[in-house]
C-alpha cells in the first residue's frame, strides 16, 4: 500500500460542516448524506467536504482534537512515554494535511497545529526506526507495535521486510548441514 492509498482511505473519515445551500438527503453506496440546510452543521466524508469546500459550499469545522492545546498534549505525552500512545484518529497525519492544505482559512492556527502535528510525527518515526533498529540488532523473529497508524506501519513496511528476509536467508545459510555452494547464495 503506498501512501496514495493511504490518503484515500483517509478521506472516508467523518467531518463537519457547515453548508450554504439547501440540498435534500443524497443517498450514496457508502451511506446517505444530509440533509443540508444553510447554517446547519452536518457530517459528511472528508472528500465530500473538500470537494463544496472547493466550490465555496461550505465551511469545513475542524475535528475536536485539531486544537493547539489537545495537540500539545499528544506532542508532549509521545515524547514522555517509551511506547507509542495512541492518536485522537488513525489518519492523523493525512486529515491534517487534507484539511490544512484545503480549509486552512476554516482553522484556527494552522500554523501551529501544522507544527505540532509534524513535530508528533517527527518523534512517532523516531521511535518506530529505534524500535527497526533495536529488532534487527536483536535478531528478533517477529515483533508487537501497538498505536501505530496505517501510515506510519507504511513507512516502515519495506525495511521492515527487506530486515526479516535477509535475517531469515542469514538463518538458514548458517544451519549445520548445509553444503558451502547454498550458503554462497545472498
Amino acid at each position: 500500500m503506498d501512501p496514495s492509498e493511504v490518503e484515500f482511505l483517509a478521506e472516508k473519515e467523518m467531518v463537519t460542516i457547515i453548508p450554504n445551500f439547501s440540498l435534500d438527503k443524497v443517498y450514496l453506496i457508502g451511506g446517505d448524506l444530509g440533509p443540508f440546510n444553510p447554517g446547519l452543521p452536518v457530517d459528511v466524508p472528508v472528500w465530500l467536504a473538500i470537494n463544496l469546500k472547493q466550490r465555496q459550499k461550505c465551511r469545513i469545522v475542524p475535528p475536536d482534537w485539531m486544537d493547539v492545546e489537545k495537540l500539545e498534549e499528544i506532542r508532549e505525552q509521545e515524547r514522555k512515554v517509551g511506547m507509542f500512545t495512541p492518536m485522537p484518529s488513525p489518519y492523523y497525519m493525512e486529515l491534517t494535511k487534507l484539511l490544512l492544505n484545503h480549509a486552512s482559512d476554516n482553522i484556527p492556527k494552522a500554523d501551529e497545529i501544522r507544527t505540532l502535528v509534524k513535530d508528533t510525527w517527527d518523534t512517532r518515526i523516531a521511535k518506530l526506526r529505534l524500535s527497526a533498529d533495536s529488532f534487527v540488532s536483536q535478531q528478533e523473529a517477529h515483533a508487537k507495535l501497538d498505536n501505530l497508524t496505517l501510515m506510519e506501519i507504511n513507512t516502515i513496511r519495506q525495511l521492515f521486510l527487506e530486515s526479516l528476509n535477509h535475517m531469515y536467508k542469514l538463518r538458514t545459510n548458517m544451519q549445520p548441514g548445509k553444503d558451502s555452494a547454498k550458503s554462497q547464495d545472498f
